[in-house]
């Protein structure tokens, strides 16, 4: 399975075409490498607050009350590409309302056939947190993507464990991790997850970012990282987990999926904390005594 990450720069565009016509260009691209999977980074969408009046792009709360007017056309627009391209798209996240002025984080895939779904983000940053206005996800799910088994860790979800090894034991062998950083402590943070939750369950991540600055945006001003497809660090695999990253001013990070290889090395794992998981959960184990 060859799938695509994106290092997405923050844009502005003008209307909601010139948004969509930067999409239709980037997942073209990726579409002509042979990609069956692409994936997009976290608050993209929001990058359309900036087709609103001043007032409301440099008002969070009030960019995200207009921004529910874009969302069925934003929901057509990768429901059209994805079928149109033949390509499954993960499309970041679109803060969603749920409740009158209450938001989730949420996730969408689109498949070539016109089936969709998503992943709310289930746990909240403090930015996310101190917006007032944004709350967690109360299910976990997992997805058949282009054949294989997926799961969707939104950023921050990506750097504990509990949730994406549930996703793991439901038969995901990939996690999509759409992410948007804005410190190297957080792009730091976000990819050393990223690379434990490959190690500890043995499977694929592949993570996106947002690069670039959007000063007219209190959510998406300052953007960092690198977007990076990830494998378990053993025979196989590279030693770094890397299979492939983004350099300067790539857009797209591509790698191939061996996902039968992933079983196929267990029996010759160096490690095998996948196999090892329930070790941990001993009584013994429980509680730290001071000695």
């Amino acid at each position: 399975m060859k799938i695509a990450v994106a290092k997405y720069a923050v844009g502005n565009p003008a209307d909601f075409e010139a948004f969509a016509a930067r999409q239709r260009q980037i997942l073209r691209e990726a579409c002509g490498a042979g990609v069956e999977l692409a994936v997009l980074p976290e608050y993209l969408s929001l990058e359309l607050a900036s087709t609103f009046a001043p007032e409301i792009s440099r008002d969070l709360n009030a960019s995200l009350a207009a921004l529910q007017t874009l969302q069925s056309e934003w929901l057509a627009l990768y429901a059209d590409l994805s079928r149109e391209l033949r390509l499954v798209i993960q499309a970041g996240t679109f803060l969603t309302e749920v409740a009158p002025g209450r938001y989730r984080n949420r996730a969408w895939w689109f498949a070539p056939d016109g089936t969709r779904g998503y992943q709310d983000k289930l746990q909240l940053t403090g930015f996310e947190r101190d917006a007032g206005v944004i709350e967690g996800g109360d299910e976990l799910k997992v997805f058949d993507l282009a054949g294989v088994r997926a799961g969707i860790a939104i950023c921050y979800d990506s750097e504990f464990p509990l949730p994406v090894r549930a996703q793991r034991e439901a038969g995901a062998r990939l996690l999509l991790v759409p992410s948007c950083t804005d410190t190297q402590a957080g792009a730091t943070r976000v990819r050393v997850g990223c690379m434990a939750r490959a190690l500890e369950n043995r499977i694929f991540v592949a993570q996106a970012v947002t690069t670039g600055t959007a000063d007219w945006s209190p959510a998406l001003d300052t953007n960092t990282g690198e977007a990076t497809i990830y494998a378990p660090m053993d025979h196989g695999f590279p030693d770094d987990g890397i299979l492939a990253t983004t350099r300067g001013g790539q857009t797209w990070a591509i790698a191939d999926l061996d996902i039968d290889a992933l079983e196929r090395h267990r029996a010759q794992a160096q490690v095998a904390v996948d196999l090892d998981w329930d070790g941990q959960k001993a009584p013994a184990f429980r509680q730290a005594r001071h000695s």
